[in-house]
């Protein structure tokens, strides 16, 4: 078996005078990750560049229920070149609750995405507004047993889905894709859509005809009641990915007004008798009327329960939450990276996470749990991953970006809440307090040298931590 993880236990003692009180310390450099550190010191000149950090549990916002990531085709198709003993261990280090990631909310596709095997759906028929021909067949090869292996090792893994094309019989275009292909090189890439068949944003391309939207609810529905009888309960469905976005792969637009056409004379009501969610989105664009569109809808807003904003919708969130304080906010995919799983990645994914998780959202979704070096789809696009397979050594290994989502997750419980911070390092740390009053701190130190920390947190002990450069650190008190 070849680990190409591991774990370091360090301690960290400096010379200078007593020991402060405990707390726990868990610190990730590219070189050393997730490293246990204690920190000794006096009050000295080595401590008088502190920056502060002041934290009042009092002053806290929305709900943690928690994190997680998307079960994707070639997800399983990476994992699937590992022994049977290492790929476990990374199913564990994923979902084993207290091992690793602690991952208890995922998303999932419903049918094809841009990262399965190819374009398929559950009722490609023609005309089929019945759904007699719909089935989930193609899934059991890939999808069912990956959350299959997530749920033995979690049950309480709770699942939301999202389709990113209906069957291309509903579309206007008759096909998957939306996009035209310009300058694609290579032809196992191309999707064979042509120019005249290409999408424009602010349009249908759905058929939003009565007919074709009561058999899309049908097709939902029957998605619905086939996972569960193959033993996975879906808690939520959001009507379709990145609505606005014309893409080479798998993608279907809409208006916000035929969605919530759907959302509140279709989709809603078939999914309240199955007792599953409504929640818009996913949102991908900074424009938060929009949201008003659905959530001003008064057949559509009785059924959303909540919006789910991509990476690229973040800065419409701001002020959905203002116009929308009560309405549960999700990030549905982290941005997806170019392939290389560096640590600069990891930086845009710390700036991506804190901007979601300070405006409100109480679900954070990672995108890509697995792929094969350098991440590339069916459709040619090299994207990150948590961690990464080489299919001709079949071994696997870690990304800065795991270690990044293990140093939030691991440690935030669900139903802690989010707690504000001042002072001037509260724009390199968030911070939770969970269920059991223990506070979380997660902080990045990414200007190249190590930091002193000060941190003052109401009922606690003054607390004064060492970042060391370019770390990710987790601080609990």
């Amino acid at each position: 078996m070849n680990k190409i993880y591991y774990y370091i236990a360090s301690v960290l003692i400096l010379l200078t005078g007593c020991s402060q009180s405990s707390h726990l310390h868990i610190s990730t450099t590219i070189e050393a990750p997730w490293q246990m550190v204690t920190n000794i010191i006096l009050q000295n000149s080595q401590t008088a560049s502190a920056l502060s950090l002041t934290i009042n549990t009092a002053d806290t916002g929305q709900v943690i229920e928690g994190f997680g990531a998307c079960f994707n085709e070639l997800g399983w198709d990476a994992l699937s070149f590992l022994s049977e003993e290492d790929r476990n261990e990374v199913l564990q280090e994923l979902f084993q609750p207290g091992k690793g990631a602690n991952f208890n909310i995922c998303r999932m596709p419903i049918a094809a995405n841009d990262f399965s095997r190819d374009w398929y759906s559950y009722a490609e028929t023609p005309n089929d507004y019945a759904m007699e021909h719909f089935s989930i067949e193609h899934d059991k090869e890939t999808l069912i047993p990956f959350i299959h292996s997530a749920l033995k090792l979690n049950p309480d893994i709770r699942i939301w889905a999202s389709p990113w094309c209906p069957p291309t019989w509903m579309k206007t275009n008759g096909h998957y894709a939306s996009r035209y292909q310009r300058n694609c090189r290579n032809d196992k890439f191309r999707n064979g859509l042509l120019l005249s068949q290409e999408g424009h944003e602010g349009t249908d391309m759905f058929r939003t005809d009565s007919i074709h939207l009561n058999a899309y609810a049908l097709y939902f529905q029957k998605f619905i009641q086939a996972y569960r009888k193959n033993g996975i309960n879906i808690f939520a469905v959001m009507p379709q990915n990145e609505y606005n976005s014309a893409q080479v792969f798998p993608s279907c637009i809409w208006t916000a007004n035929s969605l919530a056409k759907f959302i509140g004379s279709y989709l809603g009501p078939v999914m309240k008798k199955e007792g599953v969610e409504v929640m818009f989105g996913t949102m991908e664009r900074p424009h938060y009327l929009q949201v008003d569109t659905i959530l001003q809808n008064p057949s559509a807003t009785p059924y959303i329960s909540g919006v789910g904003f991509q990476w690229a919708g973040r800065k419409a969130i701001g002020e959905v939450r203002k116009r929308y304080p009560q309405m549960r906010l999700l990030q549905t995919e982290q941005e997806c990276g170019n392939g290389k799983n560096d640590w600069e990645g990891l930086l845009h994914s710390w700036d991506i996470l804190k901007h979601f998780v300070n405006n409100g959202v109480s679900i954070y979704n990672y995108w890509n749990m697995a792929l094969l070096e350098g991440g590339v789809s069916r459709w040619g696009w090299a994207q990150n991953s948590l961690a990464v397979v080489d299919s001709t050594r079949h071994t696997y290994r870690w990304t800065p970006e795991y270690y990044l989502m293990k140093h939030v997750s691991h440690f935030v419980s669900p139903d802690a809440h989010y707690i504000k911070s001042t002072g001037e390092a509260a724009q390199k740390s968030i911070s939770f307090v969970n269920p059991d009053g223990q506070i979380i701190i997660i902080m990045v130190e990414e200007d190249g040298q190590d930091q002193w920390i000060e941190i003052s947190a109401s009922g606690k002990e003054k607390k004064m931590v060492l970042l060391r450069a370019n770390s990710i650190n987790t601080i609990c008190l």
